[in-house]
């Protein structure tokens, strides 16, 4: 198992290795294998990229981020254009049914909500917008409609689970109780954590997913 100075050490590098983010800014701390993030960071995209350079980090159990985002002014834009911009950005996405999402742009910080049919036009929606320049955050407040029997879920996320990562999957039990599903048991990785979130909700009808997963060796 890995001490927190490892952990600290291999976060450190991975962001200075990351060409996305620039690490010069970022305060890096673990205790127990939490890393906490602090300091600020020129843009929201470059913020996300922070986050999965940590999440790529082999014994890294939780991340707190205490980041904020100080806009350059290059990169400031007003609320109307940046909720414009992700208007356009929505539409010209061939994955996302954008007559079926609404943009709210406040402060720099975009919600997006609406419903739409799979898990897969949600994560595009929000793709679609976290690199626009002007956007200081983003809430993705999009919801998935039901469609599925709980059975017909739990059975093709254990499926899933089982093809793509065979390990992972003899230890994590699911629960599903209408188009919610819940996640329990182990994984070895945060890296893993993902992917059998992920698995889940890429089943047709799930709405949400629980991630009550822990991260150990």
């Amino acid at each position: 198992m890995k001490t927190d100075a490892h952990i600290k050490a291999d976060v450190t590098d991975e962001l200075a290795w990351d060409p996305a983010v620039n690490a010069t800014g970022i305060g890096v701390a673990v205790r127990e294998g939490v890393v906490t993030l602090t300091g600020h960071l020129d843009s929201y995209a470059e913020k996300h990229a922070v986050e999965q350079a940590v999440h790529r980090v082999a014994g890294v159990r939780g991340i707190a981020v205490e980041l904020d985002v100080r806009l350059t002014a290059e990169h400031k834009r007003s609320d109307s254009d940046i909720a414009q911009a992700a208007a356009t950005a929505l539409q010209l996405n061939s994955l996302v049914p954008d007559e079926k999402i609404q943009v709210l742009v406040e402060n720099g910080r975009v919600t997006l909500t609406g419903e739409v049919d799979w898990s897969y036009q949600l994560a595009s929606a929000e793709q679609c917008v976290r690199p626009l320049a002007g956007v200081r955050g983003l809430s993705n407040r999009i919801t998935i409609k039901s469609r599925a029997s709980s059975k017909d879920v739990g059975v093709q996320i254990t499926a899933a689970l089982t093809r793509q990562a065979a390990r992972e999957a003899k230890h994590i039990t699911v629960e599903v109780e209408g188009s919610v599903v819940t996640l329990w048991g182990k994984v070895h990785s945060l890296a893993e954590r993902e992917a059998a979130v992920g698995a889940a909700f890429s089943a047709r009808g799930v709405s949400r997913v629980v991630d009550k997963l822990e991260v150990g060796a």
